[in-house]
């Protein structure tokens, strides 16, 4: 055992009994592969465990205090009044231990308020915590991060290059835990994926979507913080890694909701995240999607083998990181795109039904949802929940809305993903043109038109909470004289259950293009 360890062994055993305020009984130690976390009272300690691996070298006490100290800097922004200060556990003459004390520094310690464990999305996603609602305020949030986050000049491409070589040298040594084959398979996709999205990668770089990013962005690390989901506990032993495309780090996220069983979460999450980037890069930017959530899940992956290469009892890790390998091998598995649009009047259901469809088609995590009500509020430049006057819903207006979410929908579809277009789509002339979409990108399409009564369509608008939608009871009677002209797409009775519509609505798709089974696709 090197003085090293020795060190960290003592300023274990004494955390474990000692607080800021001083002695006290720990009452739950958490321990992951680069630290210990030492909870007490309404304050967490933590501290960087002495290893080094080939990607991160904690093995001294100036290494580990530069990197506490690299957190603080990272996250004191993001998440304020949750990360305090870094202040030294030291010995005595008298061979005491003291926590900000003077003489000899044993360790380094982040002192950090504590949250209960019940506020961390980890937690919240195994209790069934995590809502539509939640879904997309987490995507909302992550959108502000990486808005926030310093652009970098580095080159994506070559950034994505060494990951997966890194992972080839790492899991080369794993195959006793993951299997040579998912290794051997996952490495070659990988590098497949990374050799059709080159041209992507480096356009991206250059329009600036590579930043200082999270870098370990899973439930794990994000906490519901004076009620807003905010990441914590960034990547800071590397700016290498912690430097990279912002898609890239959304991943993550959207893998672990995947690994959580939350593919419905994880769609909304993604379509949040969409909407509040303000921009059509990320929608091109689809593309490198199923290379980055592979990459996500492999580097869980490799991560669960060396965490359990520390514990008492490796078993369940072992499983978790032979889960995440066959996730990672799943997203490399080409699925084709294609376009569902939605049409109906007002309070017939559209976006509800689209928001329960749009995980069940094309590639993880699902369709790009386009909503004419969002967009509307975004080309106005205001807040989803706030009205507009009756002049943003003129004809050449409504033209233009529907103008920019056919030219997302292309992005999205050229990118390799599905899309549905949820909007009134009253005339011949808009279903002609959202048809011709898919005929244009060499896509499948299906358009669904939903029938429900006046009484029905009124009653649903009035019982609406808050939501992007404008129309009120008149608007919907209004929309009775409205002339609709023949309809060719799939006509869906709206007055029936959603779950029996979501049923019709799978056999109508599965019968005109029929594809793999939904179960395979997490």
């Amino acid at each position: 055992m090197t003085r090293d360890q020795t060190r960290q062994d003592a300023a274990i055993a004494f955390l474990k009994t000692h607080a800021s305020t001083g002695p006290s009984q720990v009452e739950d130690v958490i321990q992951t592969h680069g630290a210990f976390v030492f909870l007490h009272g309404d304050e967490a300690l933590k501290i960087k465990r002495a290893v080094k691996y080939d990607y991160l070298d904690f093995s001294t006490l100036a290494a580990r205090k530069a990197m506490l100290d690299r957190e603080v800097t990272l996250n004191r922004d993001a998440a304020p009044g949750l990360y305090r200060d870094v202040v030294p556990l030291t010995r005595a003459a008298d061979g005491s231990l003291a926590l900000d004390g003077k003489g000899e520094v044993v360790e380094w310690v982040l002192r950090m308020a504590r949250f209960p464990v019940a506020a961390e999305l980890s937690f919240m996603a195994d209790a069934g915590q995590i809502d539509d609602r939640l879904a997309d305020d987490l995507g909302r949030a992550v959108a502000g991060y990486h808005r926030n986050a310093p652009v970098r000049r580095d080159d994506g491409r070559a950034l994505i290059r060494e990951i997966i070589a890194e992972l080839g040298r790492v899991m080369g040594q794993m195959h006793p835990q993951l299997g040579a084959d998912p290794v051997t398979q996952f490495l070659k996709g990988a590098q497949k994926a990374l050799a059709q999205q080159d041209r992507l990668l480096d356009n991206r770089s250059r329009a600036g979507w590579v930043r200082r990013c999270h870098g370990d962005l899973h439930l794990r690390n994000i906490v519901m913080w004076h009620g807003v989901p905010t990441p914590f506990d960034a990547l800071e032993f590397d700016e290498r890694l912690g430097t990279c495309d912002v898609l890239y780090d959304l991943a993550f996220l959207l893998m672990d909701l995947a690994h959580h069983d939350l593919a419905g979460a994880a769609n909304l999450t993604l379509n949040a995240y969409l909407f509040h980037s303000a921009g059509d890069d990320h929608y091109a930017g689809l593309a490198a999607l199923p290379l980055f959530l592979a990459i996500r899940a492999a580097i869980r992956a490799m991560v669960g083998v060396q965490t359990a290469a520390v514990q008492d009892d490796p078993t369940g890790l072992i499983a978790e990181a032979r889960d995440f390998m066959a996730q990672a091998l799943s997203y490399l598995k080409p699925r084709p795109p294609r376009l569902v649009a939605i049409g109906g009047l007002s309070g017939s259901g559209k976006t509800t039904l689209s928001r329960r469809i749009a995980p069940l088609i094309g590639p993880f995590p699902g369709a790009v949802h386009l909503r004419s009500d969002l967009e509307r509020k975004a080309l106005f430049g205001v807040d989803p929940l706030q009205p507009l006057p009756a002049t943003a819903y003129q004809p050449q207006i409504s033209d233009r809305i529907y103008h920019i979410m056919r030219d997302k929908a292309r992005l999205a579809l050229r990118a390799g993903h599905a899309v549905v277009l949820d909007a009134v789509h009253a005339t011949q002339e808009e279903r002609d043109l959202a048809a011709a979409i898919a005929d244009e990108v060499g896509c499948p399409f299906t358009g669904l038109w939903l029938d429900v009564n006046t009484a029905a369509r009124v009653a649903r608008v009035e019982s609406r909470g808050k939501d992007a939608s404008d129309a009120d009871a008149g608007v919907a009677r209004r929309q009775d004289d409205m002339e609709i002209g023949k309809m060719s797409w799939h006509r869906i009775d709206a007055g029936q259950s959603l779950g029996a519509m979501v049923a019709q609505i799978r056999d109508v798709l599965e019968r005109s293009h029929p594809s793999r089974p939904e179960a395979d696709r997490r």
